[in-house]
């Protein structure tokens, strides 16, 4: 399956907010965590979840009545509660308990069917044949609600009403990852496919959704919804038309509530989420790798960089293409597997006028015709250390995980996490912890890769390039590309500083020689030298976004150096390029991608101007890679054009939503049929009903 270039990022602004939000990190600056009511709001309703789950009703009517007593004024809710508080008394079978459970009847259960809604009566009177039918016979009337499924529906109910009621919703990460998973898997199925990432989506996404939350009686009369988000909300989160009215009814019309309300409704593997971030936290640098000391026991790693064997020329030049002062998502390292083969390069040009660049595996004899060059020497670290990679090794935070602790005032998590993060996820194994007898060279190499990365981000690409071949000789023989890209940069910068022959010589020296033995590299080479002609147009800005080239560069180190892609990339960029398809399919624009952040993950930034680069760090997926280069100012697909859908004109618009509406039909397959009528809904909807 394809993949589509990602802002990595941006994405690593969405996990480093996840892992804020759910205090997943120790985060020692100053700045507050994100949206505290929010998380308090996520822990109550967690803990009354637990509750209810292990049969304590009355803890969790506590918490109800304590932290959240709107949500009892509506009779139905409480009626329940204690509906399933006197099954689990009787559950217990002691003598004492059944004359609990009969107390519950007379002063709970009983007042609460008066008013709770008009079968209410009739399920008090039902509910009463638990009193002589055991919880064995699943031949009962009752074995329904003697069911531990019935609790753990009650639990999910409860946990979407309070939802709604307090807009407690997921951090963006986890709900982008529900969205993207649904749209991928919807798109496979509509097209017959398998999906390459199945045993991550499987995992992460589970089947069961959580019941959701009830109108509440003064909404039963809806009012007239927008068709247009009727019909959008149902299709994102695959509802009838009638549940999704009913979602908006508990939202009140807004339909990005009702949009997050359904979404939350999807459960998540919890632990399986944390180890992937936490796995992509590590590959990018934002927080401590951990390392298994010889006793077993966790640690973060404590290995600084060495830095007395700095020289005073890596330590003294300081050259500023960027901020000066870089991000916590900056600070990244990008790292991805190496299988014991190395990866050659083929440019090839495709349809679209774009270059593509092409991993194949060969053998490493095939790699350089000097033996040096079989292997990147990983266990070596720089020569030529620079001070500031301790810095940023310092500025990593440390990985906490989920605490166990179900204080309310003390931030407690949720009860799946107390598996250890070290559980097998996926065949491709867990995240792969450093022993204490590896924890050196690993940590080396991650060094040896932020260190490059750093030098890149602040636009110093004779430096580069230095210690790349220090590392690796081969290395840009084998990434043309990538060697082409860093001297279009230097040649930027000294276009910017008005040294138009030291720019020619650049584009002499480097930019031909390397455009000569691939004439793919043509193209962007004479944007590159138009830029001499209109300087003043070309300013090297003191932000240009040299992140994504960075990035790349550091995948493309990192397989050379064995280390291991994570997987949220993996499924990041393929479920991506599905929700990209997938509205292609539909001819329109996706409505809630903006909410998500979907729209920025896709924001690939231009690396210079006029001369635009998508860096797909495919460079380092099952011996692949993407690294698109062509003219223009934004080369992101967003699976829909404008164009597209001009010429069809509103009233076309409104005969899809017609189609849609009366036979509950896909937006895709409305268009289909209607394009087989010439846009006719009615001659359609006869055509079916004849």
């Amino acid at each position: 399956m394809e993949t589509t270039p990602v802002n990595w990022e941006s994405l690593d602004t969405i996990v480093i907010e996840f892992a804020k939000s759910e205090h997943l990190i120790d985060d020692s600056s100053s700045s507050p965590p994100l949206s505290p009511s929010s998380y308090q709001s996520r822990l109550l309703i967690r803990q009354i979840r637990r509750s209810i789950e292990s049969a304590d009703i009355d803890a969790a009517l506590d918490l109800l009545r304590v932290h959240a007593p709107k949500v009892l004024d509506d009779q139905r809710l409480p009626f329940r509660l204690q509906k399933q508080k006197f099954i689990e008394l009787l559950r217990r079978g002691t003598a004492k308990d059944r004359e609990l459970a009969i107390r519950c009847l007379r002063t709970g259960l009983a007042p609460c069917a008066l008013g709770a809604y008009p079968e209410a009566y009739e399920e008090f009177k039902h509910i009463l044949l638990a009193l002589i039918y055991d919880k064995d016979d699943q031949n009962s009337p009752v074995a329904k609600e003697w069911s531990d499924s019935q609790r753990l529906e009650i639990a999910g109910l409860v946990s979407s009403i309070l939802r709604a009621h307090l807009r407690a919703y997921d951090p963006v990460l986890s709900m982008t990852l529900r969205y993207l998973i649904s749209v991928h898997k919807a798109f496979c199925f509509r097209q017959g496919t398998s999906s390459p990432i199945s045993d991550l989506t499987e995992r992460l996404l589970l089947e069961e959704r959580d019941p959701p939350a009830i109108p509440q009686e003064s909404l039963t009369v809806a009012p007239p919804f927008d068709e247009v988000d009727i019909q959008a909300l149902a299709h994102a989160v695959e509802l009838t038309r009638q549940k999704a009215v009913d979602s908006l009814r508990v939202a009140k019309g807004d339909l990005s509530q009702a949009f997050q309300n359904e979404l939350c409704r999807m459960r998540l593997n919890i632990s399986a989420l944390d180890e992937l971030v936490q796995e992509y936290c590590i590959y990018r640098g934002i927080v401590l790798p951990v390392v298994i000391s010889s006793s077993g026991l966790k640690e973060q790693s404590p290995l600084e960089p060495e830095t007395s064997c700095c020289s005073p020329r890596n330590c003294s030049v300081e050259m500023s293409s960027g901020n000066s002062k870089q991000s916590d998502c900056e600070s990244s390292i990008s790292n991805t597997q190496l299988d014991g083969s190395e990866a050659s390069i083929e440019l090839v040009q495709d349809t679209d006028s774009e270059m593509r660049i092409l991993s194949e595996t060969t053998g490493n004899h095939e790699d350089c015709s000097t033996s040096e060059c079989h292997q990147p020497k990983s266990a070596r670290s720089f020569h030529r250390t620079r001070s500031h990679s301790g810095d940023n090794r310092r500025s990593r935070k440390r990985w906490r995980g989920r605490d166990d602790d179900f204080d309310l005032n003390k931030v407690p998590y949720d009860e799946s996490s107390q598996q250890e993060l070290t559980q097998i996820m996926s065949n491709e194994g867990p995240i792969k912890y450093w022993t204490s007898d590896g924890t050196q060279r690993k940590d080396a190499n991650y060094e040896n890769m932020l260190g490059v990365k750093e030098l890149a981000v602040r636009g110093m690409t004779t430096e580069v390039v230095e210690e790349v071949n220090v590392i690796d000789p081969c290395f840009f023989d084998l990434n043309p590309l990538l060697l082409f890209q860093l001297k279009q940069v230097e040649f930027l910068k000294l276009v910017n500083s008005g040294d138009y022959s030291g720019a020619v010589k650049v584009a002499s020296s480097h930019l031909g020689p390397l455009a000569a033995r691939d004439p793919t590299l043509l193209k962007p080479l004479k944007e590159t030298l138009v830029l001499l002609l209109t300087p003043d147009q070309a300013a090297f800005k003191t932000d240009l976004p040299l992140l994504g080239l960075a990035s790349s560069l550091q995948v493309a180190i990192g397989k050379r150096l064995g280390i291991e892609e994570p997987r949220l990339m993996k499924i990041m960029r393929a479920m991506l390029h599905t929700h990209n398809e997938w509205f292609k399919l539909q001819m329109c624009k996706d409505r809630f991608e903006s909410l998500l952040k979907i729209d920025s993950l896709k924001a690939v930034p231009s690396l210079l101007p006029d001369v635009i680069y998508q860096s797909n760090t495919d460079t380092c997926t099952q011996g692949s890679s993407q690294v698109t280069v062509s003219s223009g100012s934004k080369t992101v697909e967003d699976g829909y054009s404008p164009a597209q859908v001009s010429s069809r004109d509103l009233c076309y618009e409104g005969a899809i939503l017609k189609v849609m509406e009366f036979l509950a039909l896909p937006r895709a397959d409305a268009i289909h049929l209607l394009a087989q009528y010439n846009g006719d809904a009615e001659a359609v909807i006869q055509q079916l009903f004849a």
